[in-house]
Order: structure tokens, then C-alpha cells, then sequence
């Protein structure tokens, strides 16, 4: 998907080997104003201001991956459709 749409990743962090910390999702938050948290095939969007972290932490307490910024958008979790509506933007 990244290749067709000729999108560049400007950073990229393996969630197994470097895991976010809380500090850093938080930091990441500051930076959006909306985020999008795929839970299997549904996607809920939130505002990114008092989210609360665990609403991005999947059932193993972990941050859900992989953590896509584009703009001021974030989208948590893998959902294909708001994927691809983010990269078209």
C-alpha cells in the first residue's frame, strides 16, 4: 500500500524490539488533533486532547501497532480502509 501510493516513512520503530513507552505515546498525542483506534474491523475516532492512553492498548497491555501519523491524524491498530483514506489525504 505504501508503495502504491508513493508514500515516504519518515520514521519507523519495530513495536517488538523498541516498544513505546508512555511518555512517548503521550508526546506523540501532542502532536494530532484526532486519532483513530482500529479494534478488528471497526474504527472509532476520537479527539487526541485527554485521550486516555489505555484506549490504545490492545488486550495484551501493550500500545496497539503499528501507530500511523499522517498530518494530525493518527490511526492505532491496523484498520486497511482508514489506512488508505489516510495515505490518499
Amino acid at each position: 500500500m505504501l508503495e502504491r501510493t508513493q508514500t515516504k516513512v519518515a520514521e519507523e520503530r519495530s513495536a517488538k524490539a523498541a516498544p513505546m513507552s508512555d511518555a512517548d505515546v503521550r508526546a506523540l498525542l501532542a502532536s494530532v488533533d484526532e486519532v483513530v483506534i482500529a479494534k478488528g474491523r471497526k474504527a472509532q475516532t476520537a479527539t487526541a486532547k485527554g485521550l486516555a492512553l489505555e484506549a490504545l492498548k490492545g488486550p495484551t497491555g501493550n500500545f496497539r501497532a503499528p501507530m500511523v501519523r499522517v498530518g494530525r491524524r493518527l490511526l492505532v491498530g491496523f484498520h486497511p480502509e482508514t489506512l488508505e483514506e489516510l495515505l490518499k489525504a
